[in-house]
């Protein structure tokens, strides 16, 4: 049996049952495709239940606030995905409904080759192969390829061998097909090579490499950045800030920030006295009349892993018994509103030591 015909055999027997694939509905293959990146099912699954219950099409999305998007995708981390989900609602609404070509796809924002492909296949049963992390691992282990996934040689390898292999006719099922065989049998760690049908044309499999294959080239520079948060809090009130555009989090909220080098515990009662020199223009008072003592080190040291760098947060909670003036920015809100504003997962972890 030819390595379509085995994959789509596989499909049949073992295909995953996800809602989004017991419709045609481009709306709903786009907003599962958008949410699954960089996300595992299991956690994606409620984020596309909740967006398809509060906005079931696609005019919906486009009409809501981008506050109220991101406050629903909060906790899913790559809000660049939730900002670009919204604005290519608005594109779609622009054009009178869902482009059904590869060209019309791609111009949407947010939207690259693999999820242009996804979409049309499944939606639209365009002729088009995709080409995901589970593609790259399947090709590569089967055919021995051992060109670096993240090369431009091997993107277009990849891309050619996956376009090559794609029966006609078939797309939607093969396409999804080969998704479920990299999550399910050829998975990273540990795939389940005796009971694989395609053990005995596979090359790793022959040869003992399923470990060392795909190759990626490890180019990724991680760097690190120490955040110190100060939660006010002060008759009810509490102080937030929208993050500019520019940096992580972009129009996402988060507490009073202080981004330096981290600050030794013992340190707490002049590091607080000198947060003016800090801050800038917040006229704090505190290190006067015995007022250090409203303020609290709750957290250090958080780690938060991001893709590009890796953030550590210390978390101090301030209750004065009058509101300080604010840095520009920032703003008063009853505390009790909070839960009403998106913020970074970060700052949702923060928040918890608040109720400990």
């Amino acid at each position: 049996m030819s390595f379509p015909a085995t994959i789509l055999q596989w499909f049949r027997a073992n295909g995953r049952s996800l809602p989004w694939r017991e419709t045609r509905d481009p709306y709903a293959i786009w907003l599962s495709e958008i949410i699954l990146q960089q996300t595992r099912i299991e956690q994606g699954m409620p984020y596309w239940q909740r967006f398809m219950h509060r906005w079931p099409d696609v005019g919906e999305l486009a009409a809501a606030s981008e506050d109220d998007v991101l406050r629903e995708w909060q906790g899913l981390g790559y809000y660049s995905r939730a900002r670009n989900l919204h604005a290519a609602a608005r594109q779609i609404v622009a054009l009178g409904g869902f482009p059904d070509t590869m060209e019309g796809l791609r111009a949407l924002k947010g939207v690259g080759d693999y999820t242009a492909a996804a979409i049309g296949s499944i939606a639209f049963d365009l002729p088009v192969a995709v080409v995901d992390g589970n593609v790259y691992r399947v090709l590569a282990r089967h055919f021995g390829i051992d060109t670096p996934i993240n090369s431009t040689a091997g993107k277009h390898e990849f891309a050619e061998l996956a376009q090559a292999l794609l029966p006609p006719g078939e797309a939607s099922a093969y396409n999804q097909g080969m998704m479920d065989f990299g999550a399910m049998q050829c998975t990273p760690q540990h795939p389940d090579c005796m009971a694989c049908p395609l053990a005995e044309s596979c090359t790793a499999f022959r040869e003992g490499r399923t470990a060392e294959l795909p190759v990626k080239v490890k180019t990724l520079k991680v760097k690190e950045r120490h955040l110190t948060y100060i939660y006010i809090r002060c008759n009810g009130m509490t102080a937030l800030r929208r993050r500019p555009a520019g940096d992580i989090w972009q129009g996402l909220y988060e507490p009073l920030l202080v981004e330096e080098t981290p600050l030794a515990a013992a340190q707490l009662p002049l590091a607080v006295a000198q947060l003016p020199l800090a801050i800038g223009q917040l006229p704090l008072t505190i290190g006067q009349n015995g007022a250090q003592a409203n303020c609290q080190l709750l957290a250090r040291r958080v780690k938060h892993v991001l893709t590009h760098r890796i953030l550590y947060a210390d978390f101090y909670l301030w209750e004065p018994a009058e509101r300080p003036a604010l840095p520009d920015g920032y703003f008063w809100i009853p505390e009790a509103e909070i839960v009403r504003y998106a913020v970074p997962r970060l700052v949702e972890i923060l928040l918890d030591f608040l109720h400990v």
